[in-house]
C-alpha cells in the first residue's frame, strides 16, 4: 500500500507499507506523488478538492492529530475518501506546551532572554518581576483530554482551575458558562476545535470580560481568537500577555503584530511535537491501513 507521509519525517517501516515522505512546503513533490498515494498521513497543510482530483488511488486521509479543519471533509466525502483522526494521541505533548507557555508569559521568558543575550544582567526595579501560578485562577475553555491533563498539573501546584465546555455541566462547582469563565480567569488557556461556531468565539468583546492583566494561551487553533481584538488588548496593557502556537494564518507571516510584542510568548505550531508523540501517531496509522486492506471499520473514522 502506497503511504504519503506529508511531513518531513522518517518513517521505522511497517510490513505491507510503501511509505513516501514529503515536506508540507514542497507543493511541487506534493503534486508529483498524488497520483500513486493511495493513503496520506495528513498533518497541517491543507488538504482541498484539487488535491484529492490529482489521487485517483486515494483511499484514505489519516490526519496526524485531531483537528480535521484542514481537511476539505465534504470534497472527500463526494470521491468515496475515508477521512479518519487520532483523538488523544498528541494529549500529553500539548498539556506539557501549554503549561510551558503559560509560565513564559508569566515569568517574561521572552524579555529576559532578550536581556541575558544582550549582556544587560539583572533588571532594576520592579517593572519586570513575573507571576506564579499558585493562587491564580486559570480558567480552560474545553473540557476534553488536554484540558484534563493541564488541570490536574495545575491544580497540583496550587492554582485554581475553572472550565466550560460544549455540554452544560452545572452540577459541577469547576463549570462556568463562557463569559462567567473570562470574568475569572487571570489565566485563560484554549482547548477546542475551531468550527464555524467558534471562528473568533474570543472577539473584542470576550476579551474585554477578562481581568486586567490577564494572561491568554492558545494551544488548539488561531482562528478561535480574533487576532487583530488579541493585537490591540495587549498593545494597550489590558492584557498581561500572551502564549500562542498558532495564528490565523499559518506559517505565521513575519510582518504579523504579534511577533513584534514583547509580551507575547510564540511556537509555530509544534506543541504536538515530541517524538513520543509521532510513536503514537504511527501505532494508529499503521493500524488504520491494516484495516482499511482487511476491509475493517477504521479507528475514529470521521467520513
Amino acid at each position: 500500500m502506497r503511504v504519503l507521509l506529508h511531513y518531513d519525517m522518517e518513517f521505522p517501516g511497517a510490513d505491507g507499507l510503501d511509505v513516501v515522505s514529503c515536506p508540507q512546503e514542497d507543493d511541487e513533490r506534493f503534486a508529483e506523488l498524488l497520483p500513486e498515494a493511495e493513503v496520506i498521513w495528513h498533518n497541517l497543510r491543507p488538504l482541498t478538492a484539487a488535491d484529492f482530483d490529482r489521487a485517483p488511488k486515494l483511499r484514505l486521509v489519516q490526519k496526524l492529530g485531531s483537528g480535521v479543519n484542514t481537511i476539505d471533509l465534504d470534497a472527500a466525502e463526494a470521491r468515496g475518501i475515508a477521512v479518519a483522526n487520532m483523538p488523544g494521541r498528541n494529549a500529553q505533548a500539548v498539556a506539557e506546551a501549554t503549561l510551558l507557555l503559560m509560565l513564559a508569559a508569566l515569568r517574561r521568558v521572552i524579555t529576559f532572554d532578550a536581556r541575558t543575550r544582550e549582556g544587560r544582567g539583572w533588571p532594576a526595579g520592579g517593572a519586570l518581576v513575573g507571576g506564579e501560578l499558585k493562587g491564580r485562577t486559570v480558567g480552560l475553555l474545553g473540557g476534553g483530554q488536554i484540558a484534563g491533563l493541564v488541570r490536574g498539573t495545575l491544580e497540583a501546584i496550587g492554582a485554581r482551575v475553572l472550565y466550560t465546555s460544549r455540554t452544560r455541566r452545572p452540577d459541577d462547582p469547576a463549570w462556568r458558562e463562557l463569559d462567567d469563565l473570562l470574568r475569572a480567569s487571570d489565566v485563560l488557556s484554549v482547548h477546542i476545535p475551531l468550527t464555524d461556531d467558534t471562528h473568533h468565539l474570543l472577539d473584542a468583546r470576550r476579551l474585554a470580560l477578562l481581568p486586567p492583566g490577564a494572561i491568554v494561551v492558545n494551544t488548539a487553533r488561531g482562528a478561535i481568537i480574533d487576532e487583530a481584538a488579541l493585537v490591540a488588548a495587549l498593545s494597550s496593557g489590558r492584557l498581561g500577555g500572551a502564549g500562542l502556537d498558532v495564528f490565523e494564518q499559518e506559517p505565521v507571516p513575519p510582518d504579523n503584530p504579534l511577533l513584534a510584542l514583547d509580551n507575547v510568548v510564540v511556537m509555530p505550531h509544534v506543541a504536538y511535537l515530541t517524538r513520543e508523540t509521532w510513536d503514537r501517531y504511527f501505532d494508529t496509522a499503521v493500524e488504520n491501513c491494516r484495516r482499511l486492506a482487511a476491509g475493517e471499520e477504521l479507528l475514529h473514522r470521521v467520513r
